[in-house]
């Protein structure tokens, strides 16, 4: 589908086909016309606490040993760390569901020695190709999309030839379900990351082509890569169980995100994470997203504030960009920053391509490593706050990362910027975006009460420009080196308190991992008051509900 804003001023639709449905959101401010929107396709997920935390990955981590000296290492240099990932270098013959005997035979004993770190463990899914037992079920439980004809549909993935299941059979939601269930009693895995799922494909259709009929070949194709339809993908006369891969061809990775989520929620009994390459509409009610293989450079980093922000702004709060890039090679002043603007991203995570030079933190020097190192303990240290904003985003539709102009509707300065943006309405991120720079031009004032002036402000490079709002204050914990660690530590509060002498704040909190914690009443929230006479200051703690944590505060 395309859409043409017109002069008039008016909207052209031009679509392949189907039924359009219009919502028209009135808002009146940008915000509500967010909420109204999300009352549509359903409110975000509520990720575990650890999701909020350091995730490390590479294709090219091949045996379990290099993934153990990584994560060691890690730990050594005393980089906080969340979640260690494998890319396919784990699977026999890369086969989803399995994995190598040789490279990666000790892979459960690793899961739990990660385990008993405090750390969690995610690898990466795709489609089954045949003559294996994850196929050979599927194929008698017809849960493979098939081609025009009737025979299952086969395209080439990573393995090779692949069939691709069809999430929209109740039936093959629960062979995933089993496939997820055998491999989870082997390898117990903290969540899944759903690759390829556009679903993509090595050839044009499939293996055997196409029909030539007027799905492959419509009278309107919009501008896609290749010039047609099923290029990069399965045939669109391929046959799926609620109709043609034509009308349905959209929609395939938020079927496998909700069939995926669905899988780990009653195989794990705990809060799912799913991280999607597809998306659509209401995906962030199942799965969090990553913005796809971007390149090591500058402009990347650039373009993945917009990129972060936009899937905020469609109910997607869980995402983020592969830090440092994923092609190519990084450079050590490239990645600092990606690593510092990477702490605000909602997902924090570095990957990277296997042929490429590495980027784990560690490999830097040691001036580098400090200001990653500073980035990382200032995210630990603010994850309280991030998860508080990830509370009201799952029950009230709020947006985590923000642009300016959601906040500032009013202020024309805010429309257009793409280089800074808000946690909530309390942070302000001015990160460095230009090679060799080292004071961003940013746009402040409205927190400071100089209303639409740009600053420059000093940023060296172990320095990320982050400003508090008047009038807020920010919940913070002492931060470690896991999340499972740092909850355990001391909270403190930053009050920036406003010109009248009064601040605001409030804190979620749980375990963190259970599910269905707000709606079972089973967590703590806590307004926080900051109030100045003179010289004195008083914070006032207001708890709501019934359950009850032990906090340990102070104020700075």
């Amino acid at each position: 589908m395309r859409v043409i804003l017109q002069p008039t001023p008016a909207l052209t639709w031009v679509a392949i086909g189907g039924v359009l449905d219009l919502y028209v959101f009135l808002g009146p401010d940008p915000q509500s016309v967010i909420r109204q929107y999300l009352q549509v396709i359903g409110y975000p997920m509520m990720p575990p606490y650890w999701s909020l935390g350091f995730h490390l990955c590479r294709w090219g981590y091949t045996t379990t040993i290099t993934t153990r000296h990584v994560a060691q290492r890690m730990h050594n240099a005393k980089f906080p760390m969340d979640v260690q990932w494998n890319d396919l270098d784990y699977a026999d013959k890369r086969r989803v569901f399995t994995f190598d005997p040789w490279r990666f035979g000790d892979l459960p004993e690793m899961v739990e020695e990660f385990h008993k770190r405090g750390m969690k463990y995610i690898l990466i899914l795709h489609h089954p190709p045949g003559t294996y037992s994850p196929f050979d079920d599927g194929l008698k439980r017809d849960v493979f999309i098939k081609n025009a004809t009737g025979r299952i549909l086969i395209g080439k993935v990573w393995p090779g030839p692949t069939a691709f299941p069809d999430f929209t059979n109740p039936e093959t939601r629960c062979w995933w379900e089993d496939c997820i269930r055998d491999f989870y009693s082997k390898v117990p895995v903290d969540g899944l990351w759903i690759d390829m799922n556009e679903p993509a494909s090595f050839v044009q259709g499939s293996v055997e082509g196409c029909p030539d009929s007027d799905l492959e070949n419509p009278p309107y194709t919009p501008r896609v890569v290749g010039g047609q339809l099923n290029s990069g993908t399965i045939c669109m006369s391929a046959q799926q169980k609620l109709s043609t891969h034509y009308n349905l061809h959209n929609i395939y990775g938020l079927t496998e995100a909700y069939a995926t989520h669905s899988a780990l929620m009653k195989v794990r009994g705990k809060r799912p994470f799913v991280l999607s390459r597809s998306s659509f509409p209401g995906i962030g009610h199942f799965s969090g997203v990553w913005t796809g293989d971007v390149r090591s450079d500058w402009e990347q980093l650039r373009y993945s504030i917009p990129a972060v922000l936009q899937f905020s702004l469609f109910g997607v709060p869980l995402v983020g960009a592969d830090i440092c890039g994923f092609g190519g090679n990084t450079t050590e002043e490239l990645c600092v920053r990606w690593m510092q603007l990477g702490a605000f991203y909602p997902f924090m995570r570095n990957h990277n391509d296997k042929p490429n030079a590495p980027q784990e933190p560690y490999v830097f020097g040691q001036k580098a490593q400090a200001a990653m190192r500073s980035a990382l303990n200032l995210r630990y240290s603010l994850l309280p706050f991030l998860y508080t904003l990830f509370h009201h985003a799952h029950t009230s539709a709020d947006t985590v990362a923000r642009p300016l102009f959601m906040e500032f509707p009013t202020d024309p300065n805010c429309q257009t910027i793409d280089r800074q943006f808000l946690w909530g309405s309390s942070l302000l991120i001015s990160p460095v975006l230009e090679q060799g720079a080292c004071s961003p031009v940013c746009l402040w004032g409205l927190f400071h009460l100089c209303f639409g002036q740009y600053l420059l402000l000093p940023a060296p490079l172990d320095t990320i420009n982050i400003h508090v709002r008047d009038g807020h204050i920010i919940p913070q914990q002492e931060p470690a080196l896991t999340t499972a660690a740092s909850r355990r530590n001391p909270f403190f509060l930053t009050v920036a308190l406003s010109e009248g002498g009064w601040a605001w704040g409030d804190l979620f909190w749980d375990d963190g991992d259970s599910l269905e914690t707000f709606e079972m009443r089973n967590y703590c929230y806590v307004i926080f008051i900051a109030g100045q006479v003179g010289k004195r200051r008083a914070i006032f703690a207001l708890e709501l509900m019934r359950q009850s944590f032990a906090f340990y505060c102070t104020s700075t």
